[in-house]
């Protein structure tokens, strides 16, 4: 069966923030510290409220929830701005799928949905950030067209100091 992508709406805020923290419990076991992770669910009404406020002043971003079978198995998040030389850019800011829907070739389907999102702004380039110990997202990413163009970034709200690394889609 195919998944459903479609724009996130105000109502969606319950599951979307859910569907997060389970995706990020999962997803980064091992590589965010597992205090943050638990952390998560005990604070998930301010994730609530937070997507409330998101999907209701949607700014540069757009918010997708992907449904299967009438349940909410994912989502997307997508930027559109400028970089540090004013040019307009585009960037995945998420894809997270739930664990037992992985390796399905939903990932695949997902990704190509916001590169298509992105590309309707004729923008001068496409991007993502992966945490650099995240190696099973950053093979998925490299069989999809992005390449590492050797841009790191250090993250410290996690509770303790993560290495990021940005991808860039090879045009």
């Amino acid at each position: 069966m195919k998944i459903k992508i479609r724009k996130a709406l105000q109502e969606d805020a319950k599951d979307y923030a859910l569907c997060h923290i389970y995706c990020w419990q999962t997803a980064y076991k091992g590589i965010v510290p597992d205090d943050f992770l638990e952390n998560m669910l005990v604070e998930k009404e301010k994730y609530i409220e937070r997507y409330k406020k998101n999907l209701t002043e949607l700014g540069d971003c757009k918010y997708y929830c992907v449904i299967y079978e009438e349940k909410m198995i994912g989502f997307i998040t997508i930027y559109k701005g400028f970089n540090e030389n004013n040019f307009e850019v585009g960037e995945i800011w998420a894809i997270y799928l739930i664990e037992e829907y992985r390796n399905k070739n939903y990932g695949k389907e997902m990704l190509k949905f916001a590169i298509t999102e992105l590309k309707r702004f004729d923008l001068k380039e496409i991007s993502l950030w992966v945490f650099e110990k995240n190696i099973r997202a950053r093979k998925f990413y490299e069989n999809n067209n992005f390449k590492f163009d050797n841009i790191k970034r250090e993250v410290e709200r996690y509770g303790k100091p993560l290495i990021q690394l940005r991808y860039v889609l090879n045009k």
